[in-house]
């Protein structure tokens, strides 16, 4: 039995509390890797030729409105690209290590992507206005770039949180020894 079972074991026998603390510790770790990848991508797709020509063309549709200034259509592109891979990293390390969860995928990720979804919808909103008032206060594009997408990242960590705390609550079953 590895390190974290044993971390993991030592947890529930002290109540759900401390079980609610150790698995919001590692959620603080898995989101920190989830950040990795998405910052990583966010700072090279955008070095793909085809993509680096899209940040001279503007998008605009319904709420989300990419100037060229913000970085146009690329800057759509590869922020939500970006923030798709580092939910999907995130829903299944979260799902098997963080809550040890024995949940039906094809009940939970539907649910998992629907709720991104939203979320993304909702950064995909943010990030750009963001990042403008960012750039207006004087800060250099990357900076205000990468400033932008973790405060998205932070907002998408505190609403995450409680719904994997639901969805993953099935815990998996003992492997007799």
């Amino acid at each position: 039995m590895g390190k974290l079972n044993q971390i993991d074991k030592a947890a529930e026998s002290k109540g759900s509390l401390l079980v609610t603390i150790w698995q919001f510790v590692k959620f603080i770790v898995v989101s920190l890797l989830a950040m990795i990848v998405q910052f990583v991508l966010l700072n090279t797709l955008n070095l793909i030729p085809p993509i680096a020509e899209l940040y001279n063309e503007p998008f605009s549709w319904w709420v989300f409105v990419y100037p060229v200034a913000v970085g146009g259509f690329g800057y759509f592109i590869v922020s939500n690209v970006a923030n798709i891979i580092a939910q999907i990293v995130a829903f299944f390390v979260n799902k098997e290590k963080t809550f040890n969860s024995g949940a039906n995928v094809a009940v939970a990720l539907p649910i998992y992507i629907a709720f991104t979804i939203g979320l993304i919808l909702f950064s995909a909103w943010l990030n750009p206005t963001l990042k403008e008032v960012f750039v207006g206060w004087g800060l250099e594009e990357t900076a205000a770039k990468n400033i932008a997408t973790m405060i998205c990242s932070a907002v998408q960590f505190f609403l995450y949180f409680p719904v994997d705390k639901i969805l993953f609550h099935k815990k998996k079953e003992e492997k007799a020894e």
